[in-house]
């Protein structure tokens, strides 16, 4: 089912193309709404598939807008985005 999430960090065009890139094998198609604040996404997820896609969007450092963090999470995945941000500006 398609849905809509709200995710943190995702600043450019190189942040969407590491989203796109890293969730497509396991969800398929996604697409970025860099149009917005915050950030959007919309990919073809179930919700058993939930708490992974957030597990994955955490990884890459892009956490989604209803995550509870704590502050080293929170840095954590704000270092994550900058370099998740940089390898997709070089696929670019």
């Amino acid at each position: 089912m398609k849905q809509t999430f709200e995710v943190l960090n995702v600043k450019c065009g190189g942040c969407a193309n590491t989203l796109i890139k890293s969730l497509a094998d396991e969800f398929g198609e996604v697409s970025v709404d860099l149009e917005c604040e915050p950030r959007k996404i919309t990919l073809d997820v179930e919700e058993d598939q939930i708490e992974k896609l957030k597990l994955k969007l955490r990884s890459l450092g892009y956490p989604l807008t209803t995550d509870e963090l704590s502050t080293v999470q929170t840095l954590t995945t704000t270092a994550k985005s900058f370099v998740s941000c940089a390898v997709g500006k070089m696929d670019l």
